[in-house]
């Protein structure tokens, strides 16, 4: 497994890079916007293909890397269901796994830092965002914190890993890299206590200056996906009423974007084709599926995905390949099962 551990020394924030493989597929984890071009460098020098970007929750103390690594690789982003992020194209819950071909990251929701934050646990490691930090926690009094739900999301879900596994957090500010569930539960001054209620009293008087960014970052944070409005702007979105009413036309294709487990969880519409997103290139160029589908046949092709960012991104690479009839469900399946279109399973 490729497995790299880079820092911003700005914000003390880690990134994770992994890959199964030289030349495979590569996920990142809590990228930095201002060391974009830094991951990118790593990445053509590793033969890797960025397929997946995640952040763990809605940072305040810098601004996300997500919407440049989209922009720039047609990465699919990641965030939990919970989030406010407008970036996000693929949200997870408890339970879900992210793929990328040879690795598979489990997701646990992990709130309490913050209503969005999220654990991804791979192998032997876990990847803890800002709820479990070495020989630390994250602090609990804004963005819909809660000391309650953190005490419950550490003890009661983190902690309960065995104490060999390792915990690579989103954050240090001392210079530390890794820890283990174990040396946490030995020499984290945070878990010392006895109930939850003395870690709620604990974390609520802390008394902790505001993020110096925090002010710049959250907006920023929440307001990075734009793909669909451009999208829109030219003409390439159908509404979900409009898409309802199409349904079922022999001149349409309809495309589902999403991956397997989307699919069996959320549903399909009925009739459509599956095509996962990182398939897409192959697929609309001369001799590939979607090519033949409207330059040959005759199609018109309608994307969707879950909420509409996958699809605007494959709108507009469509478009370039000069298949003209492309368009999406504005919103996704999201909206789909909102208007009550029908759905199969």
């Amino acid at each position: 497994m490729i497995f790299r551990q880079l820092f911003d020394s700005t914000s003390g924030t880690y990134t994770y890079l992994l890959a199964s493989r030289p030349g495979g597929e590569a996920l990142i984890i809590d990228p930095v916007l201002e060391k974009v071009d830094r991951y990118l460098q790593l990445i053509r020098e590793l033969d890797l293909k960025l397929v997946k970007a995640v952040d763990t929750h809605l940072h305040a103390d810098h601004i996300t890397g997500l919407g440049a690594l989209r922009d720039r690789t047609h990465c699919i982003t990641v965030m939990g269901e919970q989030t406010h992020a407008d970036i996000v194209s693929m949200r997870v819950a408890e339970g879900d796994r992210v793929e990328i071909e040879g690795l598979r990251l489990d997701v646990l929701y992990t709130p309490g830092h913050t209503d969005d934050s999220y654990s991804f646990l791979l192998l032997d490691r876990v990847f803890t965002g800002d709820t479990l930090l070495i020989r630390g926690t994250g602090r609990t009094d804004f963005q819909n914190g809660d000391p309650r739900a953190q005490y419950d999301s550490i003890f009661n879900k983190l902690l309960k890993l065995p104490d060999a596994t390792l915990v690579y957090p989103a954050h240090d500010y001392k210079g530390d890299t890794v820890s283990t569930i174990g040396e946490e539960k030995l020499f984290n001054p945070r878990l010392k206590v006895k109930s939850m209620d003395e870690y709620a009293e604990l974390m609520n008087n802390l008394k902790l200056p505001n993020p110096k960014m925090m002010d710049v970052a959250v907006p920023a944070n929440m307001r990075v996906g734009l793909h669909q409005e451009e999208v829109a702007r030219k003409g390439w979105a159908l509404t979900v009423a409009d898409a309802i009413a199409l349904s079922g036309k022999p001149d349409l294709a309809l495309i589902d974007l999403r991956e397997k487990n989307e699919r069996k969880k959320h549903g399909v519409i009925p009739g459509s084709l599956h095509l996962p997103y990182p398939q897409l290139p192959a697929e609309i160029g001369p001799g590939g599926i979607l090519h033949e589908l409207a330059a040959a046949s005759g199609k018109r092709l309608v994307f969707y995905c879950a909420f509409g960012e996958r699809s605007a991104m494959a709108v507009q690479a469509a478009q370039d390949a000069g298949l003209k009839t492309a368009c999406h469900i504005a919103g996704g399946i999201d909206a789909w099962k909102k208007a009550s279109g029908p759905l199969a399973h």
